[in-house]
């Protein structure tokens, strides 16, 4: 597995991680035993960038990563977030990036995942209401501590990040990126190079539509998240459907297949990229890792920028409720 450095002087993760939300929420049924197993075997093949948060499945994801983790922790690099505040209940309440909060937030993601320390620690969405340099403040306490290593910001803008590192050195940005979401490149790809941030590219699969396996909405569970994204959604989901089978088209050529594909142009953007593919699937974090090898050539390339252009996704990539969070 190729790797990369973790911000300036980090750990070497590897450019294909595994994202963990979908194996407790958001994407339909799942079994715990097949997710650790899947996870178990991510380790084994070098997928050893873990990407959780505490408000997947309300605090059950980071439990199932520290129940994969536990006899396995010097092989893992776990990042998990805080900042998205839900009720007992699930409901989400809102955003806190206040002092107080991130210090309680820690203490109970640290509890779950059975862990000494977490590797990255992200704030999962900036809150307006109080100055970033009050929250990171706060997350650099918590590395003097030794309860945290490396500090990340997730969906922020460039101001935000110089902002905050100013105040401590943050070693990651997660954004989503994919040829489906090309927000990133409008300067925060650009921002976190200049400053030696690693970029992490979430949801680099367009949320499973650019795999192949989306047809209609039939495919997914009923009560599958993605139905209630725009972009899965009448007219959007039937455009979006015509550029994935571009991407379809494009990757048979090469003998490969469409998650590949996806995954090889992200990886080909620039050299401080790494991503994490989620999947609840042994066989497809097999998959997933084997794009680490691969690159596209000019002639592949020029065919995906004429197939699928930039702001070329039909629909915006959240719903409205959520999209306040994204600062841009």
């Amino acid at each position: 597995m190729k790797t990369i450095t973790l911000g300036q002087g980090g750990p070497a993760i590897p450019v294909v991680g595994l994202g963990c939300m979908g194996m407790s929420e958001f994407y339909g049924p799942s079994d715990e035993a097949q997710s650790i197993a899947a996870i178990h075997h991510a380790l084994d093949v070098g997928v050893t960038f873990l990407d959780t948060a505490d408000a997947y499945g309300n605090g059950r994801n980071e439990t199932l990563v520290g129940q994969a983790v536990r006899d396995r922790r010097k092989d893992a690099v776990v990042a998990t977030k805080f900042a998205l505040v839900r009720s007992e209940t699930g409901a989400f309440v809102g955003v806190s990036g206040r002092p107080d909060y991130v210090k309680k937030a820690c203490a109970a993601s640290l509890s779950r995942l059975g862990i000494d320390a977490i590797d990255l620690y992200y704030q999962h969405r900036v809150d307006p209401e109080v100055p970033i340099e009050d929250t990171v403040g706060a997350m650099a306490e918590l590395v003097r501590e030794g309860k945290v290593r490396r500090l990340g910001l997730s969906e922020c803008s460039p101001a935000t990040l110089r902002r905050a590192h100013g105040i401590h050195p943050i070693a990651a940005v997660q954004t989503e990126y994919s040829l489906w979401s090309r927000d990133a490149e409008d300067g925060i790809l650009d921002t976190c190079a200049e400053l030696g941030v690693t970029f992490v590219a979430y949801s680099p699969l367009g949320r499973g539509f650019l795999t192949g396996d989306i047809k209609s909405l039939d495919d997914l569970a009923p009560d599958d998240w993605r139905r209630n994204n725009p972009r899965f959604q009448g007219e959007n989901f039937a455009k979006n459907l015509a550029l994935a089978r571009a991407v379809q088209e494009i990757a048979g050529r090469r003998g490969l297949t469409p998650a590949q594909l996806a995954l090889a142009w992200v990886l080909g953007r620039a050299k401080h990229i790494t991503t994490i593919p989620g999947t609840r699937s042994a066989k497809r974090v097999d998959e997933n890792a084997s794009a680490a090898d691969i690159t596209l050539t000019p002639a592949e390339l020029h065919a995906l920028e004429r197939a699928f252009p930039k702001d070329a996704a039909a629909g915006s990539r959240y719903p409205e409720a959520t999209a306040r969070f994204v600062e841009r």
